[in-house]
């Protein structure tokens, strides 16, 4: 796709722009899976399980939830924010940030590559627009956010944060300073999601550090608590949407998405060994013709 024609994919920030339905959100969710896997296959590096994993929340957030805006500035001021904490899945937040209209879809093709404005981990030393924080060290988006958020009161300025973590991200210490401290502020412009797909690059949750019950650790905490299916466009804007109205009662929100790593592709789905393998020629074949897309516009 033309730097021109991807200006067509425009975010929901325009309010006369008609809102799309599930079934464009279904067409662009597979656009962007095919980047995806496109992306690390091009340079045999990077992340693909949890980027196609979180795919249908970036495209719900940032094409249907989120007011935000492609001309973009560092402050945001009047705009939803959102911080990816868990970094590795540069390939999915690159790829919507693209199609959403922030930068040329063709600079997708220089993923990873030397002097490139899309890192491994997104770095906000390179000026990639939509980018306000360096991710990838795990464990920090959740205080980012909360500073965020709070700022955002401090300004009197309305507008909703959201942060994607890592359920295998949770085994970070910080992560659980600021979730005490949320609430206890009640930090209630906040939404925070946890990507729980139950694997991370050792192996299962289960195996590594068992996470037990999250839904009750984050409501002792102080935490209102919802749980969706994040690869089921349908239920999750229904959760997305039912978590902004819950906002503005003293609680901040976490919401609990149940994922399949590496899901659209079948060889991927639901094996920890897709965490950060890229496909060889083969396997990228096979993944394209999974998702299919009326007039792909490949980078």
């Amino acid at each position: 796709m033309s730097q021109s024609s991807s200006a067509n994919v425009q975010t929901e920030t325009q309010p006369a722009q008609r809102e799309k339905s599930i079934a464009e959100l279904k067409q662009i969710a597979a656009q962007v899976r095919r980047d995806i896997v496109r992306m690390v296959h091009a340079v045999n590096s990077g992340h693909p399980g949890g980027s196609l994993g979180c795919t249908d929340l970036l495209v719900a957030l940032y094409f249907r939830i989120m007011k935000h805006n492609p001309d973009f500035s560092m402050e945001g001021h009047d705009e939803d924010l959102f911080f990816l904490s868990n970094g590795h899945i540069s390939p999915v937040f690159y790829s919507v940030l693209a199609r959403s209209g922030y930068f040329p879809v063709s600079e997708l093709s220089t993923f990873r590559k030397l002097n490139s404005r899309l890192q491994g981990h997104p770095a906000t030393e390179e000026g990639l627009p939509g980018v306000r924080i360096a991710s990838g060290s795990l464990g920090q988006g959740l205080s980012v956010a909360v500073g965020a958020a709070q700022a955002k009161k401090l300004n009197k300025d309305n507008r909703t944060v959201y942060v994607l973590m890592g359920d295998g991200e949770l085994n970070e210490g910080q992560v659980w300073e600021a979730a005490l401290y949320a609430p206890h502020r009640k930090v209630d412009n906040l939404v925070a999601i946890v990507d729980r797909n139950g694997q991370q690059i050792d192996g299962s949750t289960k195996e590594i550090m068992n996470l037990g019950s999250l839904r009750a650790k984050f409501e002792a905490f102080g935490w209102r608590v919802l749980e969706t299916d994040g690869n089921d466009l349908e239920k999750l804007i229904a959760t997305l949407e039912e978590a902004r109205q819950l906002l503005g009662q003293d609680q901040p929100i976490m919401v609990l998405m149940d994922t399949q790593m590496g899901a659209g592709v079948d060889f991927m789905m639901g094996s920890h060994k897709w965490h950060g393998v890229a496909p060889n020629d083969e396997q990228l074949e096979k993944a394209l013709q999974q998702l299919l897309v009326e007039e792909a516009s490949d980078y």
